[in-house]
């Protein structure tokens, strides 16, 4: 099967070449400010691949209805919402399609090929500049009465902020750019840590202490065997450790020790929407 997959960014648009289970020729154009924009620039960079195709595979922002095809809910792209937009792209494009939103695209990019494919049920958190996640039963996603599961960014842990407001590392390295009248982004402050800086030192404890206390509330409502950590940070490779240490120890202190489930960082980064949603694709067709 070749697909034409395409994620749906604020700022790019990424899209590429799917086929035969393999993502090649990977390239962005920057996000028109119109439809009809769109449209044209995603048919100029179908028409450079010079192939044909059997599908679009869209990762998006958003929640997605399958049954209304549309997009609702909002985002930095406002005209891909509240639309006919599966029949007009398919009108356009003479090509069958799919989409989802993207967090949920980088979960099945997971569970089919990457971290969780030999798990049954998985909390796939995002953790970039805010949080996003996507929940599996039995390996299948799980999108709500509303569809709003997995919308984890909005736990709220006994503090008026959710889970997105307070818990990444762009929020301590924001606080501590504030507090020093500097500027500094997630690295430099691992760079100031590894420094002895008892500021970076003490934020970015506060930061895995937030982010632990929302996995603790995870893992006892929904009780996955897996949870895995996407996102820019997942790329640190104590982050699965340090979580796992500290949520040991939440669970341990209330006596349920034995559901502590198994953390890893995920195996697809920058390419996980791209594929995710090349595999919803084939996913949906298969029904």
């Amino acid at each position: 099967m070749s697909l034409v997959v395409v994620d749906i960014g604020g700022t790019t648009v990424k899209h590429g070449v799917w086929e035969k289970h393999r993502l090649s020729e990977v390239s962005t154009f920057s996000t028109p400010d119109t439809f009809e924009a769109f449209l044209e620039n995603l048919q100029l960079a179908i028409e450079k691949y010079d192939q044909t195709f059997e599908g679009l595979a869209i990762s998006a922002p958003g929640a997605v209805d399958q049954e209304q095809r549309k997009i609702l809910g909002i985002s930095a792209v406002d005209y891909i919402h509240q639309r006919p937009i599966f029949d007009e792209l398919e009108q356009y494009f003479n090509l069958p399609v799919t989409i989802e939103n993207d967090a949920n695209c980088a979960g099945i990019a997971e569970v089919e090929l990457g971290e969780g494919k030999n798990a049954q049920n998985i909390a796939f958190v995002v953790l970039g500049t805010g949080v996003g996640g996507a929940l599996f039963v039995q390996r299948r996603l799980y999108k709500g009465s509303h569809l709003f599961g997995g919308e984890i960014g909005l736990l709220k842990s006994q503090q008026t902020q959710t889970f997105s407001q307070n818990g990444t590392l762009v929020k301590a390295a924001k606080a501590y750019s504030e507090q020093t009248h500097t500027c500094v982004d997630g690295k430099a402050l691992y760079i100031l840590r590894e420094k002895k800086d008892l500021l970076a030192t003490s934020l970015l404890d506060e930061i895995y202490q937030i982010m632990t206390n929302n996995l603790y509330n995870i893992q006892v409502m929904f009780d996955p065997e897996l949870i895995l950590l996407g996102g820019g940070i997942s790329k640190r490779p104590e982050l699965a450790e340090e979580l796992s240490n500290r949520l040991f120890e939440l669970l341990k202190k209330e006596g349920v020790e034995e559901i502590m489930p198994t953390i890893k960082c995920c195996r697809f980064q920058n390419n996980a929407n791209l594929i995710g949603a090349a595999l919803n694709f084939e996913l949906q067709r298969n029904k």
